[in-house]
């Protein structure tokens, strides 16, 4: 590390900040000058001027001035390099000056007065040959680090109001564009390091057209919301629909084995003629984005763990209402068979099906076999049919269901599977299966959750937070 940049370097987490590092650079024959724009803790301007390897720098609070009469403070910073210069970008929050820098004039300069080597000295003048600050200059140095700049009298002292000028030199864009900016790039070297780490193949494919989501978008999407779905999709044996080709495109239904990747296991299963048929799950985030590398965008779970396979933990009501039935009604539909489920001291939770209806789920903590699993599942059907017959039907044909809502309870039969939580939907639109707070049963619709949405709803606290408790 070289002694002249010791300070700036010691300034800065390199890790962090796309700043570059300092190390000493050789000279021009004609000396360079930069000023940036720099959005900080205090919005300043920084004045460097390049002189023996290095850029001398100073903050100058209200910018350089074209007035003779104003006398502009310019505190000395430390010693830049001189590849900072054409630096333009944010530098994060929390780190040393954390904020938006725009480059806002560069050129060259020369000295009019001789200048000491290690720039000890009271004051000196210069030309500046930039693009936006031209003409003679004096920098006076006051006490310790405070200097003034002063615009000196000669033909180009009449300039315009230079601190109005709001564009970058370099880009043309505004402080405001370049924080947006560096918030896309961040964004898309996130999704290129996914890319370049768990292999994705046709990243930028149109999966959806209408919002446009990409392969890539999906990916993303999974690799965000790993963390908060695993715990119900993992160790468990998957269904998934496959969309090669998009939307637009054939769709595969798939529940077999087809490439054992990492992350992901595999379970052989005795079908009804004594074959043995293999079937497969995922053991870990690993295994979820292959799976959505494979194109399997939808996942769909059965409601036990492949290491209790015969005994069923999750059961699944899918209240699926007549396509003409008003969606305060559905609601109230759902509020029903929560009362059923409360008076049989079965706790459940409330998420969307992505869809046109609402799943109720309820964690069986006590353990019976898929007989009698499936019976108690259809005898919720039949309660809430009996109670109310004008509402319900727990027949699955379509006819039965005309202005009625269809409480699915089929669902609960072993090898049937049910959408998994945070799942994205292949319909219109691209909808999520999402969990919600029972308090959101009135203001959410069962389609309206996108991945933009899901990932947004992160921040807040999980309302299945206790489902395994």
């Amino acid at each position: 590390m070289t002694e002249k940049l010791k300070k700036y370097n010691a300034k800065r987490n390199f890790a962090k900040t796309k700043e570059p590092m300092g190390k000493i650079e050789k000279s021009t024959k004609k000396l360079r000058f930069c000023v940036q724009h720099h959005l900080a803790r205090k919005d300043h301007f920084d004045f460097r001027l390049e002189w023996n390897g290095t850029l001398k720098s100073w903050a100058v609070p209200k910018g350089p001035s074209y007035n003779s009469k104003d006398r502009r403070l310019a505190i000395m910073v430390e010693d830049h390099p001189l590849s900072y210069r054409t630096f333009e970008g944010t530098i994060p929050q929390g780190e040393y000056g954390g904020g938006t820098v725009m480059l806002w004039d560069e050129g060259t300069w020369e000295p009019l007065t001789k200048i000491s080597k290690n720039f000890q000295t009271e004051a000196f003048k210069f030309v500046l040959k930039g693009k936006r600050l031209q003409g003679a200059w004096t920098l006076i140095h006051l006490e310790e680090d405070n200097w003034l700049l002063i615009k000196e009298k000669d033909n180009v002292s009449l300039f315009t109001d230079i601190t109005k000028i709001k564009t970058s030199i370099k880009t043309g864009r505004t402080m405001e564009e370049i924080a947006k900016h560096q918030k896309t790039k961040s964004k898309t070297s996130k999704k290129n390091n996914i890319v370049e780490n768990i292999t994705i193949t046709n990243p930028d494919k149109v999966i959806f057209a209408r919002p446009k989501i990409t392969k890539m978008d999906i990916v993303w999407y999974y690799h965000k919301i790993a963390k908060r779905m695993l715990p119900y999709v993992e160790n468990r044996l998957i269904s998934t629909i496959r969309c090669p080709d998009g939307m637009q495109g054939e769709k595969f239904f798939k529940k077999h084995l087809e490439n054992k990747n990492a992350g992901i296991g595999q379970k052989l299963i005795k079908n009804e003629t004594n074959e043995k048929e293999d079937y497969y799950y995922l053991i870990n985030s690993e295994g979820l984005i292959s799976e959505v590398q494979m194109n399997s965008f939808e996942f769909h779970t059965w409601g036990s763990k492949v290491d209790a396979l015969e005994k069923p933990d999750v059961m699944v009501f899918d209240l699926d209402p007549d396509e003409k039935l008003a969606l305060d009604k559905l609601r109230e539909g759902v509020k029903d068979l929560k009362k059923i489920l409360d008076k049989l001291n079965l706790k459940s939770y409330l998420k969307t099906s992505g869809g046109k209806g609402y799943h109720v789920v309820v964690p069986m903590k006590k353990q019976i076999n898929w007989e009698d699993f499936r019976e108690m599942a259809h005898n919720v059907a039949l309660l809430m049919e009996a109670k109310w017959p004008e509402k319900y039907t727990s027949n699955i044909r379509k006819k039965a269901r005309r202005g009625k809502i269809f409480i699915d309870w089929v669902r609960n039969t072993r090898s049937a599977t049910s959408v998994a939580p945070y799942s994205i939907r292949l319909r219109s639109g691209c909808p999520v299966s999402m969990p919600i707070r029972w308090s959101e049963l009135d203001k959410v619709k069962p389609n309206e959750i996108t991945m933009a949405e899901a990932i947004k709803r992160l921040k807040r606290k999980d309302p299945w937070a206790d489902f395994y408790k």
